[in-house]
């Protein structure tokens, strides 16, 4: 096999390994749980839910936004995967999710909506790990500034930071 072919070749399959499509089977997490789906999914990976921590979440169709939100004083380069692909990822079958924060705090979010604007799981805020003194370490992001029809009520109170549980009824 040709020295030029064999890096391509692992590099291809090792994207295929990490695709949920590859398999129907989503791996164990084998760090801090960052986030559980709940509820009518078909990947589950421990009982009934589908658990992910950091790793699990940063191979999955990484994402950049840059914008501005209602609750920051300057725009700022948003970076995670697409909440969209997150929710593939676990096989979730219904057509709304329930997204859940640290305080309980829960918005409903309809998939269709997902499907129109590329929202994210951020996870990044300038190139640095979200914490939760900054509205981390996992938020749903919406593009505001490509979209200012999401600068509303419903998106705002859509745009859950914190989030810890995601549940698909």
């Amino acid at each position: 096999m040709s020295r030029r072919i064999l890096p391509l070749l692992i590099a291809l399959l090792s994207l295929l390994w990490l695709s949920p499509a590859a398999s129907d089977e989503l791996p164990t997490p084998t760090g801090e749980v960052l986030l559980t789906i709940s509820g009518d999914i078909a990947r589950p990976n421990v009982g009934d839910e589908a658990r992910f921590d950091r790793e699990m979440l940063e191979a999955i169709a990484p994402t950049e936004v840059r914008t501005r939100t209602p609750w920051h004083a300057d725009d700022g380069r948003y970076e995670g995967p697409l909440l969209r692909k997150v929710l593939a990822a676990a096989g979730v079958r219904s057509e709304q999710v329930w997204v859940r924060a640290l305080n309980d705090y829960e918005a409903e979010i309809p998939l269709a909506e997902l499907e129109e604007y590329d929202v994210i799981l951020a996870m990044r805020r300038n190139g640095s790990p979200m914490q939760i003194r900054e509205f981390g370490p996992l938020f749903v992001l919406y593009p505001f500034d490509d979209h200012p029809e999401l600068l509303n009520e419903t998106v705002r109170f859509r745009s859950v930071w914190h989030v810890v549980h995601i549940h698909a009824p």
